[in-house]
């Protein structure tokens, strides 16, 4: 065999293994490419936005470009982006963490992966035929009377994604609560995996409140239903209550992980358990509680009374106790620990001051009088990417850097890393530190122009220039990440002293985990062996044959299947051709359900005199 045929097999080896893999650590890392390419994508949405904001009057593009540019930037980023990235995060370090071989249902963790995939592909084939723009909260009556598919383009993405997400999320409880090494009692557990098991949670409760409000909007747009037709006894204010019953939570769901993340960094590199571990699990549990009670705030101008404006505001201002918690939790952390500033830390120390601001103004946001004045400015928008840029995408960069070694068997070069980060930061406080004062000078939020002597023309300018900078940050990012795949060196098993058992798992990381599951014996349980000399994990059985889950084409199947009839509902009332796309489609699904549900499928075992011969 030639050497182009057998890169050509081996590659075609390498498709056709991460198409019907099962294996958490792969599907982690599929969630990471997946998430990525969106993260790229909702970015360059972003700078066209900030392009046609460099100054007043400009027409960079059109006004109904503008409106599905916004659209699309927010859903994407939100939906597409941060989460499955989250996720992925989740998949690669939490099964791990918890001296577990795998998640607890695989073959459902595959669907959810393919189910995200093709319902963000779902979502961005409307550029083709315009894409939806009612923003990303999609309000009625705007959504439903928006003209063209780009809504039905967003609830059909959606619905397919968010399947795929409230599977992951039952998924990861499942095996948080079933599969913990022996010993593992749940305040033992780390941080990460922690807010893994309340992120999950929210999921679980959260995600049916949009899918309710997406069914609702989608039979409203496609079979003529009425209810947000306020002329024929409907009520569009629904609407906004379904969606922030869920979107409220979102929040938490996107910030909680990120909080895990910092709490496993500083522990790392202060060299000392985290401060206040039984404190910092309590807070995060209460902020998932408050979490639910403050949706209306989103609502305050929409005319719901003072009393429930005021409960809500109230609501609203106890989340910053919990999440105030934490920040001095972490401060103590570091105060007189043995500190080492690297990548992963920048982005983690980085991270206090931004997400307190966007906190702090959280606080202004929720005095319900006051944000008669603030909402729908700028002053929100510059809030939220607080919160959101500051907060979320702080962690996950932390998260890379952190764990990159694991995933990859990679350290990402350190002075890349720094340079990525200062970027980045600088960029991101020129971006969002003056949109604060352009919303309180009466800059609306959505619009797609501003008039000149107005007085908005330095601050836009100035956040535009910023964005520049973030783009430039990314792109150093990048260039790291495919330079050490080619030119770094492997990756010892535990480069950075780590506390937790994922750095106690072999490099590369083996498909079955760990050859015997580990004894836990504390909070940090590697750190616990490392400290009475031993070095490696206490093991709890002894060595025997370990079963393994199969890996399976129908995941992928099934997903098409569904991706396939989306276009079916969205133009069944166009032409009857449409309903051979529905009813393949979905006969595709639930072909792939019945041979899974027929199918006996036991999974294999690797022997003991296998493991033996490996450790050889």
């Amino acid at each position: 065999m030639s050497t182009a045929t057998a890169q050509k097999t081996s590659f075609a080896a390498v498709i056709w293994d991460y198409l019907t893999t099962v294996d958490h650590k792969k599907i982690g890392k599929l969630y990471l490419y997946g998430g990525g390419f969106f993260f790229l994508l909702g970015g360059l949405e972003a700078m066209i936005i900030r392009i046609q904001l460099i100054k007043p009057e400009n027409n960079f593009i059109s006004a109904g470009l503008y409106n599905e540019m916004i659209t699309m930037h927010g859903t994407t980023m939100i939906f597409f982006a941060a989460m499955p990235l989250l996720i992925g995060l989740m998949n690669a370090v939490m099964p791990l963490q918890i001296g577990a071989r795998d998640v607890a249902f695989p073959f459902l963790n595959a669907l959810g992966f393919w189910l995200f995939l093709f319902g963000g592909i779902m979502l961005n084939v409307s550029w083709l035929t315009g894409a939806p723009d009612a923003g990303w909260t999609s309000y009625t009556p705007l959504s439903t009377l928006s003209p063209g598919h780009g809504v039905d383009y967003y609830v059909l993405g959606l619905q397919i994604s968010g399947a795929g997400t409230l599977m992951g999320g039952i998924n990861f409880l499942v095996t948080i609560v079933n599969m913990r090494a022996p010993g593992m009692t749940y305040m033992r557990m780390p941080l990460f995996t922690w807010t893994t098991f309340v992120v999950s949670v929210l999921i679980l409760f959260a995600f049916p409140a949009l899918t309710v409000g997406l069914f609702l909007l989608m039979f409203d747009r496609m079979f003529d239903s009425a209810f947000f037709d306020v002329a024929l006894g409907g009520n569009s204010i629904i609407w906004q209550h379904l969606f922030w019953i869920f979107g409220h939570p979102e929040v938490y769901i996107l910030i909680l992980p990120a909080f895990g993340i910092f709490s496993e960094i500083f522990a790392t590199f202060s060299r000392k358990r985290l401060f206040g571990y039984t404190a910092m699990v309590f807070a995060t549990i209460l902020i998932a509680f408050l979490g639910f009670m403050v949706w209306a705030h989103h609502m305050f101008t929409v005319g719901m009374g003072p009393v429930a404006n005021s409960i809500f505001a109230i609501a609203t201002m106890a989340i910053a106790v919990p999440t105030g918690i934490k920040i001095f939790n972490w401060l103590l952390t570091l105060w007189g620990g043995n500190i080492t500033i690297n990548s992963a830390m920048l982005w983690s120390l980085g991270f206090i001051p931004s997400f307190t601001i966007g906190g702090m103004t959280g606080v202004m946001v929720a005095t319900s009088v006051a944000d008669y004045q603030y909402h729908d400015s700028y002053f929100v928008v510059a809030h939220f990417h607080y919160v959101i840029v500051g907060g979320v995408v702080f962690g996950i960069l932390a998260a890379l850097h952190y764990w990159w070694p694991i995933m990859f068997r990679r350290i990402l070069n350190e002075k890349l890393g720094k340079l990525a980060f200062w970027t980045f930061f600088i960029g991101f406080h020129l971006t969002f530190f003056i949109q604060h004062f352009l919303g309180l000078m009466g800059m609306p939020r959505r619009y797609w122009v501003f008039l000149e002597d107005q007085g908005l023309e330095l601050g836009n300018l100035i956040s535009t220039i910023g964005a520049f900078f973030m783009a430039f940050g990314v792109i150093v990012f990048l260039y790291n990440a495919i330079y050490v795949w080619f030119k770094g060196e492997p990756a010892p098993q535990d480069p950075w002293d780590g506390r937790t058992l994922e750095w106690a798992v072999a490099s590369p990381v083996p498909h079955y985990n760990f050859k015997q599951l580990p004894l836990v014996r504390g909070l940090d349980a590697l750190w616990i062996e490392k400290m009475e000399g031993n070095g490696k994990l206490t093991p709890a059985e002894p060595v025997g044959d370990i079963h393994m889950p199969n890996g399976s084409i129908l995941p992928f199947l099934m997903s098409v299947g569904f991706f396939i009839a989306g276009f079916g509902f969205i133009y069944q009332t166009q032409t009857n051709f449409a309903y051979i796309f529905l009813f393949g489609g979905m006969a595709l699904a639930l072909l792939c359900m019945l041979i899974r549900s027929l199918k006996d499928d036991h999974g294999y075992h690797i022997h003991k005199e296998e493991l033996e011969k490996e450790a050889e």
